[in-house]
């Protein structure tokens, strides 16, 4: 049982609900920033938790180069591409 405890997943899980955590207080006016800018905040925490995810429990940590840097590549331009939506979108 310690050892579950003290394995990576179990961590990286850890952080994902530290993470849900934060978003969720950013989403509730955690810091009174603009709300535009917390919606950014919380679309980079969720791509960080997506790049979690995928790395550990979509195992493409131990993928071949090309496929975890496809994977990367993803990540940051479809989070570029939200956050530029999210930032320039009427109110």
């Amino acid at each position: 049982m310690k050892a579950l405890l003290l394995s990576r997943v179990s961590a990286v899980w850890a952080l994902l609900v530290a993470a849900t955590l934060l978003s969720w207080g950013l989403g509730h006016g955690l810091g009174r920033q603009d709300a535009g800018w917390a919606g950014v905040a919380i679309l980079l925490v969720t791509f960080v938790k997506v790049r979690f995810v995928m790395l550990e429990f979509m195992e493409l940590r131990g993928a071949p180069r090309w496929m975890r840097c496809i994977g990367e590549a993803w990540i940051v331009l479809v989070a570029a591409l939200l956050a530029r939506l999210f930032i320039t979108a009427p109110a």
